[in-house]
């Protein structure tokens, strides 16, 4: 073998593989015979590599029935799940319940500790959050008044501050986006990151209106004066006694 070459081991599979006694070994087995005990059976196999043939008994573990108190926003419910003994829940872990996402928040066992992992033999009571929704606290401001109210988006919902956004048939301009660490006035957020997002009344059209003979200008050749072509001021806007800041002068005859 050439420097360089390197040896590719092939993954051997076995079939109905399990213990062999005579090997030693888990070996693969073929299956000359089953059958049913309650909700187990017992399976009459012979070694795939010395041909010894012998039982195996294949049982399904316990089933345990564990509460659990599922939060879906201001609500809980508590349900009862039937579980088999030997799973193990792990902190985060997320799981399908009534067609929707739960993450395990908290885990309670028989001892009174609250564990990271433990198997369902030991638990007492499981906590979990939905988490395919999630609540986004907003604080609306329109003038001088303000108010909060909250949303439920799906968790990939994003929300980027600076942009408008509509909520309840109005428009709205997201003014921030707390995140826990500090406020944000631009970038992409996702929506379980977001602590609360202060929302502001976008200004009225008027507010953009053209004030100086410039901007009156600009927008015509924009087109956004369409009732009123004229670029120069209206003389109702102008006061009166008021002359221009400059005038042009003419260059004397030589």
């Amino acid at each position: 073998m050439e420097d360089g070459d390197e040896w590719e081991e092939e993954e051997e599979i076995l079939e109905n593989a399990t213990h062999c006694p005579t090997c030693d070994e888990l070996e693969g087995h073929d299956i000359l015979k089953e059958k049913k005990i309650g909700d187990g059976a017992d399976f009459l196999v012979r070694c795939q590599v010395c041909s010894n043939v012998h039982t195996v008994e294949f049982r399904p573990p316990p089933a345990k029935n564990i509460p659990f108190i599922l939060t879906d926003g201001p609500n809980s419910h508590r349900i009862v799940l039937v579980i088999d003994a030997d799973e193990e829940f792990v902190i985060n872990d997320v799981f399908d319940e009534d067609e929707k996402l739960w993450r395990v928040h908290q885990i309670e066992t028989t001892d009174g500790k609250q564990p990271e992992h433990a198997l369902a033999t030991d638990i007492e009571r499981i906590t979990a959050i939905r988490t395919d929704k999630v609540r986004v606290k907003m604080t609306l401001t329109r003038g001088e008044d303000s108010y909060s109210e909250v949303i439920i988006v799906p968790q990939e919902t994003t929300f980027t501050a600076s942009k408008l956004m509509e909520h309840n048939g109005e428009t709205w301009r997201i003014r921030a986006i707390h995140t826990g660490t500090g406020r944000t006035l631009r970038g992409t957020v996702h929506a379980p990151d977001i602590k609360r997002m202060y929302l502001h009344e976008p200004p009225q059209p008027e507010h953009f209106a053209p004030r100086t003979p410039r901007e009156r200008r600009q927008a015509w050749k924009e087109g956004k004066l369409g009732h009123n072509p004229n670029p120069i001021r209206p003389k109702d806007e102008i006061k009166s006694g008021v002359s221009p800041s400059f005038k042009r002068r003419k260059k004397p005859r030589k």
